[in-house]
């Protein structure tokens, strides 16, 4: 027994997260607590991709990169060989990593390794060009408990002379060689953002993108890819997320030699970044992961890492509060005596946290006027924004405040005085945007302005949280105060210098939060997570449409940063759903209030307290709890989401029916992630629960299920398990 034991011991240890450099064998074996990574040396010193996949322990156990041979002068072994980080050059004729031009015009990059240094769970792997001083540095680092590598890369011009960065990818991954993979990805549009689509990978190149400036509706830089058979919760899923908030490209790629491979990191549209002799350039980081488990698997993996090693304060971070938002109920038409009522009435029903939204500055009576004056107007806050936020604190909530600091109106006191400020390129349009047009942050200038506006109104009002808004997409991408060669540096310097603004403003105050908004879900990526504490996901806020909506967000990130409001209806869609359906659907978030709640009823009024108290009692599950989706809207007319906590004590389950046909009965609800062997005493908020008695095990909710009674169109409900 002694020795079975210490073999268990020993094989635990040897399954623990490190980095390995095995010198005999030139191969790296990166290892975490769910997967592992590994490359491979050749002889001709080229750096190749070996493994990914569920975790190994023995590197001696995987095969050195094989020696190719060309199949024939339009099949060289070039195209044949994994590549973990390929430069453009010789007969390489897929997509790149890296591709540059150098000043006597020769294009060519070979990259071969020279060094490499492993501290704790970092390794850096140092290439360089087999001709010249062009230097790449590769960055793993791993994150053991999370089973997620991130990586990115450095250039640096080692040369004497000047050269032009063409495509900078941030990494290149490589997929078991095989067919039948299958490619999943998120699209959209405004108020349809984050769309799941799963489709086969053929032959050839998928490519996903954002040419707009910011991460976009269209699509999000987040994918996953199976080996065709993968389910919700089993069979293989490797998958990847950017870390970038501008313009970014994910290329899916499967060439006719049965190779996969996923390349991604700055977009190569319309992008050129100079460098002289001893210059750098960092690409974005790149996350990716893979699960033994399915797509639930996989997207609770991300979700805790984002949780836990992404969001400012990690894990320490506070839950999101329940908050208000001023917006639907006042529009443009503010002041301080309305906001108080609102105040006043929201404070009535629980809410801990009151955001006024627009109109609250300079000329800002409609979308036309007033944007980059960032002053409070005197007529609708005679006291400056003082009075209000008093009264706010005396409700015992917090306060937060609407801005969106990157864009200016032309009628504006900014326009007026600094009109090239704006992007632009000289003697053509200049788009109007709903009416706005984009700030040039790549200037330093324009930086601090915005950085100081912040300041000043975080640093005179006891703000607590900005809601950070971006309208529109870049149009006419110059700088022409720089010179024609360096202007597309303006797609990576502002994005660069939107981030040194959050950061900057959260070291000087550290209580402030953000959330990021643009339009909805045009900023949502773990470039921005790294700075805010939650988003919002899309101005659509039909709980019906919200539904698949959230599905979508949820493959790639936490219900944590998930803003989910309950607002009035009829909605965008001329729908009107329940009061508590809404709830409902927006308790699987953050959850906030936009109704106008000076025309709730006295019902209503009633009915949202009591949500709220609800949702006070589970938010930590929802939020930082294990989520499991039971029952996809895509494809049933009852959807159903679970989330576990972390101890495993509280389970709460959302079952929102959208229409029910023929009197049929909604399906039985199987569970997931609870302990077999414990009993768990079972509440619904609603009485929907058919069951006749309120405890059960884990094994029978699990094995057999629980049946709810929801009829009709959009009914609902929650219900809480708790562990005894």
């Amino acid at each position: 027994m002694h020795h079975i034991a210490a073999l268990c011991l020993l094989s635990a240890l040897s399954l623990q997260a490190q980095i390995q450099y095995i010198e005999s064998r030139k191969i790296f074996l990166l290892t975490t607590s769910k997967n592992s990574y590994a490359m491979g040396l050749g002889q001709d010193g080229a750096l190749r991709h070996l493994y990914w996949g569920a975790p190994i322990w023995r590197a001696d156990d995987l095969a050195a990169a094989p020696a190719r041979r060309d199949i024939s002068s339009f099949d060289p072994r070039q195209m044949l060989e994994a590549e973990e980080f390929p430069g453009w050059g010789g007969p390489r004729y897929y997509e790149p990593a890296l591709k540059l031009s150098r000043e006597d015009g020769v294009r060519d990059l070979v990259l071969r390794y020279t060094s490499h240094s492993i501290q704790q769970n970092n390794l850096d792997i140092v290439l360089k060009d087999i001709n010249d001083g062009v230097e790449v540095t590769l960055h793993y680092h791993i994150y053991p408990e999370h089973g997620i590598l991130r990586r990115s890369a450095t250039l640096r011009n080692g040369t004497s002379r000047a050269l032009t960065v063409e495509s900078a990818q941030s990494a290149t991954w490589n997929l078991p060689p095989g067919e039948g993979y299958q490619l999943t990805y998120l699209t959209g549009r405004w108020a349809a953002e984050t769309q799941l689509n799963h489709e086969p990978v053929h032959e050839g190149q998928k490519v996903i993108e954002s040419r707009r400036g910011n991460t976009s509706h269209n699509f999000n830089p987040w994918f996953a890819i199976d080996a065709g058979d993968a389910a919700e919760e089993h069979g293989s899923v490797w998958f990847g997320a950017l870390g970038w908030s501008g313009n970014w490209r994910i290329a899916v790629e499967q060439t006719p030699y049965r190779q996969v491979r996923v390349t991604g990191g700055m977009n190569s549209f319309d992008f050129s970044y100079p460098l002289k002799p001893g210059e750098s350039l960092d690409t974005p980081p790149f996350y990716g992961g893979y699960s033994s488990g399915g797509f639930g698997a996989a997207s609770r993996m991300l979700h805790r890492f984002t949780r836990e090693q992404i969001l400012p304060g990690g894990a320490t971070s506070r839950v999101r509060p329940v908050l208000y938002n001023s917006w639907e109920a006042t529009t443009f038409a503010v002041n301080e005596q309305g906001q108080k009522d609102l105040a006043t009435k929201a404070a009535k029903l629980g809410i801990e946290m009151f955001v006024m939204d627009d109109g609250w500055f300079g000329a800002r009576n409609n979308d036309r006027a007033g944007l980059g004056d960032w002053t409070v107007n005197p007529k609708k806050f005679p006291q400056g924004l003082k009075g209000l936020i008093d009264h706010v604190h005396s409700l015992k909530m917090d306060f937060g405040l609407w801005v969106e600091p990157e864009m200016v109106n032309a009628n504006s006191n900014l326009y007026r005085a600094h009109p090239d400020w704006v992007i632009n390129f000289p003697g053509r349009p200049r788009s109007e945007l709903r009416t706005q047009m984009v700030l040039n942050l790549a200037r330093s200038d324009v930086k601090e302005y915005i950085f100081d506006v912040l300041d000043k109104l975080a640093t005179e009002n006891d703000i607590r949280y900005f809601k950070w808004d971006m309208n529109r997409s870049f149009t006419e991408p110059g700088w022409p105060e720089v010179a024609a060669t360096e202007q597309r540096k303006l797609w990576v310097q502002y994005v660069r210098n939107v981030y040194e603004i959050i950061d900057r403003l959260r070291a000087k105050h550290p209580n402030l939060e953000i959330e990021s908004c643009s339009g909805g879900g045009a900023r949502v990526d773990l470039g921005i997570l790294q700075r805010v504490d939650e988003v919002w996901p899309s101005d659509n806020t039909d709980a019906f449409d919200r539904l698949r909506i959230q599905e979508g967000f949820s493959q790639a990130y936490p219900a944590k940063i998930m803003s989910a409001w309950v607002t009035d209806v009829p909605n965008m869609n001329t729908r009107s759903t329940p009061l508590a359906f809404r709830f409902l659907a927006a308790m699987q978030g953050a959850l906030g209030i936009g109704s106008n709640l000076n025309k709730f009823s006295e019902q209503d009024s009633a009915l949202a307290t009591s949500m709220i108290g609800v949702y006070k009692r589970i938010r930590a599950t929802v939020q930082t709890g294990e989520l499991y989706r039971l029952a996809s809207p895509r494809t049933n007319d009852v959807t159903v989401n679970q989330y576990v906590s972390g101890d495993g004590k509280q389970a709460v389950v959302f079952a929102l029916r959208h229409a029910q046909q023929y009197n049929t009965a909604a399906p039985t609800i199987r569970l997931r992630g609870l302990d077999e062997r414990a009993i768990y005493k079972l509440e619904s908020i609603n009485n929907k629960l058919v069951e006749h008695q309120q405890q059960f095990s884990g094994a029978y909710l699990m094995n057999a299920g629980i049946n709810v009674n929801l009829r009709g169109d959009f009914d609902a409900t929650a219900l809480i398990l708790e562990r005894n």
